[in-house]
């Protein structure tokens, strides 16, 4: 691995190999890069400290919003950087933040140089509803050194702003822990009552009705499964129960967070690379925050090594690519800048919700977090492919490259009011798969990993997935192919999608009903860059391709400026049966060709029979629908 770029504005500690073999990091290490991100945002401070404009495209919410989003993002780090230091502040960080706060709620709403905006309903101009619960919480975090010093007056200011959260609507999501974290704040420094009270059950009561088992909450009412179940719906009321002490709020919703920590700590590659899937992702090393809080609180199945491998892993892989510019920012994107990684609600300090990672700052010097050997991370023990059937997902990981990929059969963003339209494609849910060495590639180019329809001309995409199940090493889903232009849907036609998961290999099972003359099927797989280093991505029709091509992906993905896409293409009318073999692999040296990997034994429109070399036997039926694997030979798949 290599070392931390000199472009950075922080001067850290050199690696420890005895203690940290893996990733070199300590508890040094972690307090040394938080340092360096708030020393390099706080040089863009407002004069009166409430505002840090960072430099850059301001989002949709626009400049105050975004300038009060720097303010709270970077709080989180500071507070988490302060509590878990037992209040030594030797930078005097919470001086700025008690400043700013002093300053940014005496006129809230005014268009001046200092004012926070208001917080009103999330469909007018309501980002600062996110922010306040940064804000809240690192008040509740930093109580004994910065609350509790303030001025009466300023303290009830903070309240007055602090309760828009409680009196405006949320977005129907995770958006409902924000107004929970203020009202929990508020209940800990004896201001509660009857509104903070309903903002908690309210949230709560959602919170319950959204977890759908193996350890995943939907975010919101539809089937959106992504990093958001742990830096939002398992980190606010898990540690909320470990600050107050409520054991009863712990013995709730702790569980959950240990039986999630036990499928997404397979989510991480053994380069330290989180899952590149979902939304947000611009918060980079975020995704390590459920990590942290398990080993804080002690809801997690991990060793205290093994989950300091994971986040110092993922906070060593973004600094080791250049997260950070030579500003000292993080920067909008994933390595470096990458537009495609973005949403509309992403500004100049959206990337700092990474600071939810440093949770685990609160575990102090002597924890067992920071003084055991660090362990090998999942992906580095063992081949793996666990099903999760509560969210629809397939795990499927090598120990020899340290890939993981995620086939995704039951996470989308579409909400259950909404209706589908290929116009609202969304790369970062609707692909069949992802990894943590490729990315998709970006609106317009072809598509990776995806089963298109094409009718004259037009490409269909995936909006809507229905599950159809998940099992020992499958899993599989249908959906109804929507397109851009012409008519939006085909009457009647649909298409059941099956991925069986044999080591490094990915057999893709496709039926294809109801496809109109003139019709094309299109399978497409992983999108890997050129020259040495990268992944290889492999395709190789099995039954009912015809043509076989690579597509030039010129916009690239997150991982590579530019990228090739294998792609399989056929006639298709009525109802047809597609499969094939796909592979994304790190793994050097000579492999056997995929015709030799595997062959169709029988196929036709009800299902469809392959055995694998080693003896092994897969049958897909559609009629009624199933997978089944038996084995005539001895064990393998790899």
């Amino acid at each position: 691995m290599t070392t931390v770029p000199p472009t950075h504005p922080w001067n850290p500690p050199a690696d420890d190999r005895a203690l940290s073999p893996y990733t070199g990091y300590t508890r040094d290490h972690w307090e040394a890069v938080a340092d360096g991100l708030l020393d390099a945002a706080w040089r863009w401070s407002t004069p009166g400290r409430a505002l840090l404009d960072l430099p850059g495209k301001p989002s949709v919410s626009g400049v105050r919003s975004d300038g009060l989003e720097g303010y709270a993002r970077t709080f989180l780090a500071a507070a988490f950087r302060v509590a878990g230091a037992d209040g030594k502040d030797p930078h005097g960080w919470l001086d700025r933040y008690a400043q700013g706060l002093a300053a940014g709620t005496r006129t809230p709403g005014r268009d001046d140089t200092e004012s926070w905006p208001l917080i009103l309903d999330h469909h007018v101009q309501g980002q600062p509803m996110v922010e306040s619960a940064s804000v809240a919480l690192g008040l509740r975090l930093t109580r004994p050194w910065l609350w509790d010093g303030l001025d009466a007056a300023v303290q009830d200011r903070a309240e007055e702003w602090l309760r828009g959260a409680l009196r405006h609507v949320p977005a129907p999501n995770n958006w409902y822990l924000f107004p929970y974290t203020v009202a929990a704040f508020l209940e800990s420094v004896g201001r509660g009552d009857e509104e903070t009270r309903r903002a908690r059950e309210r949230a709560l009561t959602l919170l319950d009705g959204w977890y759908r088992g193996d350890g995943w909450y939907a975010d919101g009412d539809g089937r959106a499964f992504d990093h958001y179940n742990g830096w939002a719906l398992h980190l606010y009321p898990v540690l909320e129960a470990h600050l107050a002490g409520d054991t009863v709020l712990a013995d709730r919703y702790g569980p959950r967070l240990r039986e999630h920590l036990e499928c997404f700590s397979l989510l991480f590659g053994g380069d330290g690379a989180p899952i590149h899937f979902g939304r947000s992702l611009t918060y980079r090393f975020a995704a390590s925050a459920a990590v942290g809080l398990g080993a804080v609180t002690g809801h997690t199945p991990l060793t205290p090594g093994a989950s300091r491998r994971l986040a110092s892993g993922a906070l060593r892989y973004f600094l080791d690519r250049g997260a950070v510019g030579e500003d000292g920012l993080l920067s909008l994107g994933w390595h470096g800048p990458h537009e495609a990684s973005l949403q509309r609600y992403s500004g100049p300090a959206s990337p700092y919700w990474a600071s939810k990672a440093f949770v685990c700052l609160l575990a102090p010097a002597g924890h067992p977090l920071w003084t055991a050997p660090e362990e090998p991370a999942p992906v580095e023990e063992a081949d793996r492919v666990p099903a999760l059937p509560a969210p629809g997902l397939l795990v499927q990981s090598t120990r020899a490259d340290g890939i993981v990929r995620l086939h995704n059969h039951g996470s989308d963003h579409v909400r259950p009011h909404e209706g589908e339209s290929a116009a609202q494609d969304d790369a970062h849910y609707g692909r069949q798969a992802y990894s943590t060495h490729t990315g998709p590639t970006a609106p317009g180019n072809v598509p990776d990993n995806h089963l298109a329809v094409e009718m004259d001309g037009v490409t269909s995409v995936r909006r809507r997935i229905h599950p159809l199940g998940a099992g020992d090493g499958w899993a599989a889903s249908w959906h109804r192919p929507v397109f851009v232009s012409g008519p939006p849907m085909v009457p009647g036609l649909r298409v059941e999608s099956v991925v069986v998961a044999r080591g490094r290999y990915e057999l893709r099972v496709h039926r294809v009903a109801g496809a109109p003359p003139g019709a094309r099927v299109v399978q497409t797989g992983w999108a890997t860059g050129p020259g040495d280093g990268t992944p290889r991505s492999l395709l190789h029709g099995l039954h009912g391709w015809t043509g076989r091509d690579e597509a030039r992906a010129p916009q690239g993905t997150a991982y590579t400026p530019w990228a090739r896409v294998p792609r399989l293409t056929a006639p298709a009318e009525g109802t047809g049966v597609y499969a094939c073999l796909a592979v994304l692999t790190g793994e050097e040296g000579d492999a056997p060709p995929l015709e030799q990997v595997a062959g169709v034994e029988s196929a036709d429109a009800r299902g469809i029979t392959v055995r694998w070399a080693d003896g092994t036997v897969t049958r897909v039926g559609f009629e009624p629908f199933s997978v089944s694997v038996s084995v005539s030979g001895p064990g393998g798949g790899k």
